[in-house]
């Protein structure tokens, strides 16, 4: 009998941009995403990817040169989530006067977007191509005691 298999982890997502290194700069400034060193030759092929990540590289997003196609429901998928904890929740929050983002409804993302999900908080947004994002706690009660 074969042993069963399972995976690890998710390893990347895959996004086409316009400009590999200004959607890094942004998911820097925004996100916190960094440019992995020992990756970034693959982005000397015109065709390959810049590889960014929060972690050191254990999960990264592959930013792609070409056609941004933000994603569509029933097309595939639908947004990328990225997990933070109750404090980092709260300083994403607090940054948004700083650093702007918009809400997926096209207006300035805010605390007033905060979704309540009873067991999580989560605040959606895109990036400037268009992309489905999210910021999503499981600190649940350590966010419900300071907002």
């Amino acid at each position: 009998m074969n042993a069963p298999f399972q995976v690890e982890q998710i390893d990347h997502v895959e996004l086409h941009v316009p400009d590999r290194h200004a959607a890094a700069r942004w998911y820097e400034q925004v996100l916190g995403l960094r440019i992995i060193p020992e990756f970034e030759f693959w982005a000397e092929d015109p065709q390959g990817p810049l590889m960014i990540s929060s972690d050191g590289g254990s999960t990264k997003l592959a930013l792609f040169t070409g056609e941004v196609r933000p994603p569509q429901r029933g097309s595939g998928y639908w947004r990328v989530a990225f997990r933070v904890s109750g404090q980092g929740f709260l300083n994403f929050l607090a940054r948004l006067e700083e650093v702007p983002v918009r809400h997926v409804s096209g207006g300035w993302l805010s605390a007033d977007d905060v979704v309540d999900h009873d067991g999580s908080w989560s605040l959606y947004f895109v990036d400037p191509y268009g992309h489905n994002l999210e910021v999503t706690t499981y600190d649940y009660d350590f966010v419900a005691a300071r907002l």
